[in-house]
């Protein structure tokens, strides 16, 4: 949980940094974009536990 909070401060910090300088911010402009990132993960999380679920 520790690094999620890290992650997440520090995303903030990089994103108000970056609108501070006018800069485009570093990530997908749309939310749907942010969603299939985490579902490309979470995609990965899940066949991980899947093929541990089959192994045993």
């Amino acid at each position: 949980m520790k690094e999620v909070l890290l992650a997440l401060v520090a995303g903030l910090v990089v994103g108000m940094l970056f609108r501070f300088l006018k800069l485009p911010l570093p990530a997908p402009p749309v939310f749907s974009a942010v969603v299939g990132v985490f579902g490309v993960y979470f995609g990965g999380v899940l066949l991980d536990w899947i093929m541990k679920m089959v192994q045993q």
